[in-house]
């Protein structure tokens, strides 16, 4: 099958974990060309039960690779598009009047789906901003004094400009902890983007992608990667990662006991990627920067170089 070809047939359930997973990555990777290590990270942090930033210039297939995601994993999935106008109430819903019964009903925002894309989060005031975090922590939102429960599996999938462009808020640590993985796409390489001017708008491919898993297989996959072992040398290399980003000195503060948690989720996630039942430090490695780059802050700014620098210091104990 060519890269130009999306429309992929549903997989049954009888399908190993090993041939699911490639199917799911082989779909998403015909319609977001050249990109295979973000597309990994980004199911990846979904396996993992996490939410996944997105940062990069506009134009680069961030929304594309969402959409990619949400027909592939077939997910319910809403787009909000954040703007310096945007309020809460515009994402969460509110109560409307209902003259026939004379009463107040409450209707649903877009956060009411299965996956919602943040598009351009950064771009809305921090107010707004804020009212993802519970959702994003506690799969719920508190609206009109009730509390209302979130679809399960619950995913947020934000993009975001970088920071030195007109019109953006910066997202606060709190919120940028919430999020399990950050990675960024870059330009494609001059082959693919010769592609990707000889075909069709890639949005047109990613409509066309057919769901490659059920929504229990998912939620299957997600309580696997929970099982994937991790032996206590892992964790103690984990350790030793989390003890130097705290007492180096170079950074505003160390890796918090949830980060430490996300990067041993994630590499459980990635070690079930590369069918494999147990952790190596290989899966660690492979998705640090992705999970740590975005904690880190080096004076005012997060950095993915300090996070391989930080790496490259720690030694895997022997």
């Amino acid at each position: 099958m060519s890269q130009e070809t999306a429309a992929v047939t549903t997989i049954s359930n009888d399908q190993s974990t090993a041939e699911m997973i490639q199917s799911i990555l082989k779909a998403i990777n015909q319609v977001v060309l050249g990109k295979e290590a973000q597309v990994k990270l980004a199911l990846c942090s979904i396996l993992g039960r996490g939410h996944l930033l997105i940062e990069d210039l506009p134009g680069m297939g961030k929304t594309t690779l969402a959409h990619s995601l949400a027909n592939t994993l077939g997910l319910d999935y809403s787009r909000i598009q954040f703007t310096s106008d945007l309020l809460p109430a515009d994402i969460l819903g509110s109560a409307i009047y209902n003259r026939d019964e004379a009463r107040f009903d409450f209707q649903e925002g877009p956060i009411f789906s299965q996956l919602i894309l943040a598009d351009e989060i950064n771009r809305a005031t921090p107010k707004t901003q804020s009212a993802l975090l519970e959702a994003m922590a506690e799969g719920q939102v508190s609206i009109e004094g009730r509390t209302r429960e979130l679809p399960n599996p619950f995913f947020v999938i934000a993009t975001q400009n970088p920071s030195y462009q007109l019109g953006t808020y910066p997202l606060p640590e709190s919120q940028l902890d919430r999020f399990f993985m950050r990675i960024e796409l870059g330009y494609p390489a001059p082959e693919i983007e010769v592609m990707l001017l000889s075909g069709k708008d890639r949005k047109q491919y990613a409509d066309k992608i057919k769901p490659q898993i059920s929504l229990d297989r998912l939620i299957s996959l997600q309580a696997e990667v929970e099982r994937v072992t991790t032996s206590d040398l892992l964790k103690q290399y984990i350790m030793l990662l989390l003890t130097e980003s705290r007492e180096s000195g170079e950074f505003g503060h160390g890796l918090s006991p949830r980060a430490g948690i996300a990067l041993q989720r994630a590499a459980q996630a990635w070690a079930l990627i590369e069918e494999r039942d147990y952790v190596i430090p290989e899966d660690v490695q492979a998705v640090f920067v992705a999970v740590v780059g975005h904690r880190l802050f080096a004076g005012t700014d997060t950095t993915d170089g300090t996070a391989e620098t930080l790496l490259q210091r720690v030694k895997v104990p022997i």
